[in-house]
């Protein structure tokens, strides 16, 4: 049984205790799906490299499809990296993204969608890296789980603590600017984990294609927890 399988074996039979991570409402907030691959003619380096740029071009995709929130990315194969020295190798560039990224502005407040406790926190403070970042262990009767919350405010890690218990719907933490989150536009990257692999306070967000089969085994789909409607532009 996969990651996605074991999660989905859970949350299935306990959805009363799984909250929002975003101020999502399904009657009235919009998403836009965002395609970050290869196949999206308007993703140029130089646009990509200019962050100013970057989230002016978020913003106003945002703003054009009457969109509170922008959503995507999980095992997408994205090209946007490839001015991010940190998903090169030698052998094969990391491409593959592991987590869903939620787009919205600074500021937006972040919630746990499960009781927890605080398992280690981080500012990865690299260019292209996650900044600020969060990382929770949950204990779904005996599957243990990880969340992660990267590029947030540096306001998000005051007053953490290793094992600090959180509970389901506690804000944690809210979205960076691009100048402490990496240097990214505002956005949330959510990931799910099962196995830590000895790592804290940052994960891999991405991965070799070659290892997504691997990665499968460890990376459940974070849409399980997040529970979001279809995208405006998804069609049914």
């Amino acid at each position: 049984m996969d990651a996605t399988s074991r999660l989905a074996a859970w949350l299935n039979t306990h959805p009363q205790q799984i909250s929002n991570v975003v101020d999502y409402n399904a009657a009235t907030d919009s998403l836009f799906k965002f395609d970050l691959t290869k196949n999206n003619a308007e993703l140029s380096l130089a646009l990509v490299n200019d962050t100013p740029k970057f989230s002016h071009w978020v913003n106003k995709k945002l703003a054009d499809n009457h969109c509170r929130y922008g959503i995507g990315g999980y095992m997408e194969l994205r090209t946007i990296y490839d001015n991010r020295e940190q998903f090169d190798t030698t052998d094969e560039p990391r491409r593959l993204h592991l987590g869903v990224d939620i787009w919205a502005d600074a500021g937006t407040p972040v919630y746990t969608p499960l009781d927890g406790k605080i398992h280690s926190f981080k500012d990865n403070a690299n260019f292209g890296d996650y900044g600020p970042t969060i990382i929770i262990e949950h204990d779904l009767d005996g599957l243990t789980l990880y969340s992660l919350y990267g590029h947030l405010s540096h306001e998000s890690l005051t007053g953490l603590s290793t094992g600090m218990p959180v509970k389901s719907g506690q804000q944690i933490a809210t979205f960076g600017t691009a100048e402490v989150n990496g240097n990214w536009p505002p956005h949330l990257h959510f990931q799910l984990m099962l196995d830590m692999e000895g790592m804290a306070g940052d994960y891999f967000g991405a991965c070799k294609l070659s290892e997504k089969e691997r990665y499968l085994q460890n990376i459940p789909d974070p849409g399980l927890l997040l529970r979001f409607a279809d995208a405006v532009n998804v069609s049914a």
